[in-house]
Formats: structure tokens, sequence, C-alpha cells
């Protein structure tokens, strides 16, 4: 088996895409998996997919079943990244829904104990985040708070509040793995 890779999960939230991005792009051994939603964000953003696909492999939400799961059993990867997280995926995560690809990478990531790290949009009750046009105020509701405390507690993720701290952990993750080797 070659070796275990990394699978990084954009979804639907712009909050920092771009530095998100750019970081998962200096990494080796990764693979990129969009939300449909994610795909057309980072349209929004000015991001052209064809020079991402050309630098690391990209999955796509296109079939019911979301084959690319079950790598995951074939230990194919050692972590699972979601960055950036919108509210309605760590809603659907907390209540163990695994409808779409995302779901259910973070859903199969669980049950064979590979490591989550999650980065949600939204992580207090008044923040800055970004838009296509700049930055602007956003103020998530009590219920996306609630969402984002609880996937807290999930075996297995850590949860960060910022891109400083999503390359803090995943650079912890790699070292941590490569003093395992």
């Amino acid at each position: 088996m070659n070796q275990p890779r990394l699978a990084w999960a954009i979804t639907g939230s712009g909050h920092y895409i771009e530095e998100c991005l750019e970081f998962m792009l200096t990494l080796d051994n990764v693979d990129l998996y969009l939300s449909q939603a994610g795909e057309e964000v980072l349209k929004m953003y000015g991001v052209d997919l064809k020079e991402v696909r050309a630098r690391i492999s990209v999955y796509r939400d296109k079939a019911a079943s979301a084959p690319p799961v079950g790598l995951f059993y074939k230990g194919h990867y050692h972590t699972f990244v979601m960055a950036p997280t919108t509210s309605n995926t760590i809603a659907k995560c907390v209540l163990g829904i695994a409808d779409s690809l995302v779901t259910n990478l973070y859903s199969q990531a669980g049950k064979c104990r590979v490591p989550s790290i999650v980065y949600p949009c939204d992580i207090a009750p008044e923040m800055e985040t970004t838009a296509p046009g700049g930055k602007v105020m956003v103020y998530p509701r009590k219920i996306d708070l609630e969402g984002t405390a609880k996937i807290r507690e999930f075996e297995y993720t850590e949860v960060v509040e910022s891109v400083d701290e999503l390359i803090v952990a995943v650079n912890q993750r790699l070292k941590y793995l490569q003093q395992e080797v």
C-alpha cells in the first residue's frame, strides 16, 4: 500500500476559504473533496478548479452513495480535514446524518478511528469573515454555535477556530505521524 494520505473537504463556506486552500496546496499527499456548495463557492472566489486539479486529486460530490468513503476502510487516509465547514455540514455531522460526500467522509473517518480536524465557520456570537467582496461581520445563530459546541465533543475530532490554529493542528498531526514511522 502507498503511504496514507490526508483527505481534505471544503464545504459551502467562504470563511477564509482562500487561506484554507492556499495552506492545503502546500501539503504533500493530500486529496481534496468538494461538496456541491464548496465547488460553487470556490468559483465565487475566483478559484480555477483546473489549476487545483493539476496539482492534487479532486473528488466532487456527484454520486448518491459517495464511493470514495470506502478508502477509509482500506487505510488510504490518516487524517480528515473539513476546512472551512458550513453550519449546515456541522449540524448534519452532529446529528449523524451522512447524506452527502463530505458528511459521509466525516462519518466514515470516525467509524475507522481516523482523526478529523474541523474548522467551522460559526465559532463566536459576533465575528469577522470573508466574502467575495471582502471582510464582513456575521452574527451566528444560537443553534449554529450549539452545533459547533457539540462537534467538539465527538471522538477523534479536533475543532480549530482560525486558519492559524488549522495550520498548527495539521502540522502537529503530520509531525506526529512522522514520529510513528
